[in-house]
């Protein structure tokens, strides 16, 4: 799960992370309070979506006045932010936060996720702040310092101490980033968070080490524990077709190809996006129905599926193991009776009661075309978008 940047600064605040102080608006009459509460020579406005790159793509302005501020957050609210984690189609902004300015000497890069190869949390700090960190790791990997926390021990404080001095900081403001880093880490781990990013912090004149951004996602498997983060979600920012497959508890991605997908396993399903791939077509999403889906969760994974118009062709691959294959073909009838589909359905169905869900689908009123390996169903797919 995401959160907006003054969101997740709420939560490192409530840690003791020195954050740059803002307002969120809504619409464009809340300005005025919240110029009149920050009361600042320099303000920020920065759009609040769920991408990184706003200032590259006109999201981010400085204002020197109430009256710039209230002009500049009246072009950004309500426009198409485009920027290189948004695609082509972007996003509309709906929320926008005003900040207090802050005078910057210097811009850092901190970062803490999970290293998957160590299994272990990474904490990842570079002088090249206030830059994209893919750009860096890819042109200058050996500007980001990495420093890795033991599980059974938790965060140490030489932890912090090793960055600040390898980032070539000294004295008390060695002192200071550690400490910033040591809350930073507090607020990843107490909140099951699975990024934590800080893209810049800035050094002011004054040598304080403040947030200036901030970014925070979240282990959707822990957010039971976290019922005050959920009241974060902003399902505006989310998939539409996500959002409705996480209702009926389906694992649903949505993706930029042509071949609906539904299975049953996650292996099966990427193994299926690949065979698909390389049967010269590209898959519209990810959907694992899961090992017990019944024949209604199986109708309403199929109706998601459909849904959406990038889809020309939808491939079933189901192996029946835990989930009969009749229970499969018995959802996708029911579905069939409530969403009219004019597009092809390949269906490949292979174990526990195969052999009635073949006779389901022949019985039924749809002209499904059926395939006995994984290679026949990519091949008819693509062949009936053809």
């Amino acid at each position: 799960m995401k959160i907006h940047e003054y969101q997740a600064k709420e939560i490192l605040k409530k840690h003791g992370v020195p954050i740059q102080e803002g307002k969120v608006i809504f619409n464009i009459d809340e300005v005025k309070q919240a110029t009149d509460e920050i009361a600042s020579d320099l303000y920020v406005v920065k759009a609040q979506i769920h991408a990184g790159g706003r200032g590259k793509g006109g999201g981010v302005k400085l204002a020197k006045s109430p009256e710039e501020t209230r002009e500049i957050a009246e072009k950004i609210l309500g426009m198409n932010l485009v920027t290189h984690q948004t695609g082509p189609e972007g996003k509309i902004v709906k929320r926008v936060l005003i900040a207090q300015g802050i005078d910057i000497k210097k811009e850092l890069y901190l970062g803490i996720t999970i290293d998957r190869s160590r299994k272990c949390p990474v904490i990842m700090a570079s002088m090249e702040g206030g830059v994209e960190i893919e750009k860096v790791a890819a042109e200058t990997p050996d500007a980001i310092i990495k420093e890795w926390v033991n599980p059974k021990t938790g965060f140490m404080p030489y932890i912090g101490r090793r960055l600040a001095y390898n980032l070539g900081l000294e004295g008390k403001l060695a002192s200071k980033f550690a400490s910033f880093v040591a809350k930073l880490y507090s607020a990843f781990e107490q909140n099951d968070s699975s990024l934590a990013e800080i893209n810049p912090v800035v050094i002011t004149e004054d040598d304080d080490v403040i947030a200036l951004d901030a970014k925070m996602n979240f282990d959707d498997n822990a957010l039971y524990r976290h019922p005050e983060i959920v009241e974060f979600r902003d399902l505006d920012e989310e998939n539409p077709l996500e959002v409705e497959a996480g209702k009926f508890g389906l694992n649903y991605i949505k993706l930029d190809g042509e071949v609906g997908c539904m299975v049953n396993g996650a292996g099966l399903a990427m193994a299926t996006m690949d065979i698909i791939k390389l049967a010269g077509s590209s898959p519209a999403n990810f959907l694992d129905v899961g090992g017990g889906a019944n024949v209604e969760a199986v109708a309403n994974a199929f109706r998601i599926l459909t849904s959406d118009k990038d889809v020309k062709a939808v491939l079933i691959n189901i192996f029946g193991g835990i989930v009969r294959c009749d229970r499969v073909a018995g959802g996708v009838i029911e579905a069939l009776k409530l969403v009219d589909v004019k597009v092809p359905i390949v269906v490949r169905l292979q174990g526990t009661n195969a052999t009635e869900a073949k006779q389901m689908l022949n019985d039924a009123d749809f002209d499904f075309i059926t395939a006995e390996t994984m290679q026949d169903a990519a091949e008819n797919v693509v062949a009936a978008l053809k």
